[in-house]
């Protein structure tokens, strides 16, 4: 019976599957056929929206989202959400800030949807101030970047400035134990290796020798037990 259960399982899980597989396709097939010929050739226009927004539903989101990283219809699928008007307003701020779509693409769409027409006044005054919150978002999300860039420097500036006085017996006794560890596996970093990753037998010799001298301040003849 835990067998036919585990069964049934797989079962509705491949067919789960095999269902959103087709609506990516579904959706896919529609975002490429909504191009038009341009000046600059095959492309997405106004009558590009119009024609997505009447073969799409907001329950294609989604999947929307997820051919942003397909580039042979990521312009298409930012016109396609933006067709969708007020219901893809709060996805596409999701998706910009979980990372699923750039800050920029998702201000572009916005810009999109406040030109449609299809969309009602209410909808459109809403894009125009989702855009300039997820402009917001973008300048606060780049400052937190940057500030942790200057984080990881000061740290690794003073791991290094560490490193040297490792060098010192005398500079090494100031040192305690956490800043110690974090020299040695610095070292190990710096050689390309890792405490639980693959190592030859000469590799693993060579960094129980380092522990020992510089995590436990061992003297670096001294035999192992």
């Amino acid at each position: 019976m835990i067998l036919a259960l585990a069964g049934s399982c797989v079962a509705e899980h491949g067919q789960a599957q095999q269902a959103e597989n087709e609506s990516a396709g579904r959706v896919r097939r529609i975002v490429l056929r909504s191009r038009h010929l341009g000046a600059h050739g095959l492309g997405y226009n106004q009558q590009s929206m119009e024609m997505l927004s009447k073969k799409l539903v907001p329950s294609d989101i989604p999947i929307l989202i997820a051919l942003l990283a397909d580039q042979q219809v990521h312009v298409g699928a930012q016109f396609a959400l933006a067709s969708e008007c007020e219901a893809a307003i709060l996805p596409i701020r999701d998706a910009a800030q979980n990372r699923k779509m750039s800050f920029l693409d998702a201000e572009d769409t916005m810009g999109l949807m406040e030109d449609f027409g299809r969309c009602s006044p209410e909808a459109r005054h809403r894009a125009t101030a989702m855009r300039s919150e997820i402009h917001t978002l973008e300048e606060v999300a780049q400052r937190n970047l940057e500030q942790q860039a200057e984080a990881r420097a000061e740290e690794d500036a003073r791991i290094q400035k560490n490193g040297l006085k490792m060098t010192d017996p005398k500079q090494a006794l100031e040192l305690n134990r956490q800043e110690r560890e974090q020299v040695y596996r610095r070292s190990l970093q710096a050689m390309g290796l890792k405490e639980d990753g693959p190592m030859t037998p000469a590799q693993r010799d060579l960094v129980d020798r380092m522990y020992r001298t510089m995590v436990l301040g061992e003297s670096a003849n001294k035999p192992q037990n």
